[in-house]
């Protein structure tokens, strides 16, 4: 047991080798909770649209009701201009999103129903912003022309329903719900690069054991009394340590440094991922046996980890990929992962996340096994185990 525990200290500090190797290790995971964080948070928090209105139809009630319905619109700031020529400035200087001219008999011509009963938009060219403010425009000209058509065209009569409709009190009660899907997609986004980073860790952490075996310093330790099964009990267990390490670290950073709200108990995470690591440490250990230098375990890492982390939605949606590609990401072990998490957060039962969590540990221990078969037969290393 000392001989395991002096081991276990040991190769910790091989494999960091001084405390800038800790704290690369650990800031590394980091990074992809800021790059969530400013590609989804920026989007969870949308500017507000900047409307200029020219009202050249003042004085009328319908006219004069389009500023007021506009500026009932969530997140959209409405300014009045005085001329067309200041409108056309404003937006082309990038001050103003859209403006909007209401020409005079504006209102005139929507009583009676008439085709040129239209409002201008200026907008610069493929303004997404112009046709928000356009449909929204339209929906406040369907009502208007509705109410026209029952009058048909009695302007005393439009006047009074519309007099009745606008000072009418409607029983409307308003509830906001906190949008949680920001907070979500940034704990999915900011997991999956852990996902990532992890999977290199390991393999980085488990080549460790071939560099000492190039420099000689393996069998060293064999001369000393130290059993081979102890030295490679030892460097997994320092690799688990390792990327648990890294996951508490992330997890809060996340929660307490960026206050993501990951929608579902943070010790489930916590769970999930520390089952996880396992997984990549599993499959640190296959790179490492089929490997006979520490290129050749780059290079097979490269082309293991990077492809499968594309396919399992550890980047971007695996929704918006093709449905051969969301097949294979069926059989991976990364796509188990996140499905998992995208569970607890949506809450579903307790039998699927049991499901996901017995096939990370099948991957765990199938990674595993081969890895030890590969050592076993392995002459050229004169076998680990």
């Amino acid at each position: 047991m000392k001989d395991m525990i002096w081991l276990l200290r040991r190769t910790i500090r091989s494999m960091l080798r001084g405390y800038k190797s800790l704290l690369v290790f650990l800031i590394t995971p980091v990074i992809g909770i800021v790059l969530a964080f400013l590609i989804i948070g920026g989007s969870a928090n949308p500017n507000p649209l900047n409307v200029g209105v020219v009202n050249l139809d003042a004085g009328e009630p319908v006219s004069d009701r389009v500023l007021a319905y506009l500026e009932d619109i969530e997140l959209m700031e409405i300014a009045t201009l005085p001329s067309i020529g200041e409108a056309e400035e404003v937006v082309l200087s990038g001050e103003l999103d859209v403006a909007i001219t209401i020409p005079e008999g504006y209102a005139q011509a929507l009583i009676e129903g008439r085709t040129d009963a239209k409002a201008e938009l200026m907008a610069l060219e493929g303004s997404e912003v112009a046709s928000y403010v356009e449909l929204m425009l339209n929906r406040y000209v369907e009502n208007v022309s509705a109410l026209a058509a029952a009058t048909s065209g009695d302007v005393s009569g439009f006047e009074e329903r519309y007099a009745q409709l606008d000072a009418a009190e409607f029983g409307l009660r308003k509830e906001t719900a906190e949008d949680l899907s920001a907070g979500r997609d940034m704990t999915n986004r900011s997991i999956g690069y852990l996902v990532i980073v992890m999977m290199f860790s390991a393999v980085s952490l488990s080549t460790h054991m071939i560099k000492e075996r190039e420099n000689r310093t393996y069998y060293r330790l064999l001369a000393a009394p130290s059993s081979s099964r102890a030295y490679v009990a030892s460097n997994v267990a320092a690799n688990v340590l390792l990327l648990m390490l890294q996951v508490a670290v992330v997890l809060t950073v996340m929660t307490m440094g960026f206050g993501i709200r990951p929608g579902a108990p943070l010790w489930s995470i916590a769970l999930a991922l520390v089952l996880f690591a396992w997984v990549a440490v599993g499959l640190s250990l296959v790179i490492v046996a089929f490997s006979r230098n520490a290129i050749s375990a780059n290079a097979l890492q490269n082309l293991l980890i990077i492809p499968t982390c594309l396919i399992a939605g550890c980047m971007f949606p695996v929704e918006a990929m093709p449905t051969p590609l969301r097949a294979i990401a069926e059989f991976l072990p990364q796509r188990w992962l996140l499905e998992g998490i995208d569970g607890l957060q949506s809450g579903a039962p307790a039998a699927t996340l049991v499901l996901n969590g017995l096939t990370l540990a099948a991957f765990a221990l199938t990674f595993c096994l081969v890895a030890a078969y590969k050592f076993g037969r392995n002459r050229d290393t004169r076998t680990f185990i």
